[in-house]
């Protein structure tokens, strides 16, 4: 019979966070015995606003480019059940989202 997997995917906007989140879930499956594949880091998507520097319209066009970065992980488990029970202890700080697919 095929083991089932958890699928996690791990999106923020600080790289730092999601990182650390992934080295949690590391060590969580390495205490576990748990086989992990991953993380693999999926490409960045880059949300950009232009917006005008000048309120009014006055002046020369001089342009603000806002832009926020979005980074994204992923992680294969082997769906076990104290390493999920473990895994669903994890602090996760703010900014990060995490979504945990059970497939089989």
């Amino acid at each position: 019979m095929a083991t089932a997997k958890a699928r996690i995917s791990l999106t923020g906007t600080d790289p730092v966070k999601v990182d650390t989140v992934c080295s949690q879930i590391k060590q969580i499956s390495e205490r576990t015995g748990v086989n992990m594949a991953g993380p693999i880091p999926l490409p960045t998507k880059k949300l950009t606003v232009p917006v005008r520097k000048s309120p009014d319209g006055e002046g020369s066009e001089t342009w603000d480019r806002w832009q926020m970065r979005v980074h994204k992980r992923l992680i294969d488990l082997d769906a076990d059940d104290r390493a999920l029970r473990q895994l669903m202890r994890i602090q996760v700080p703010d900014g990060v989202n995490i979504e945990i697919m059970l497939r089989s």
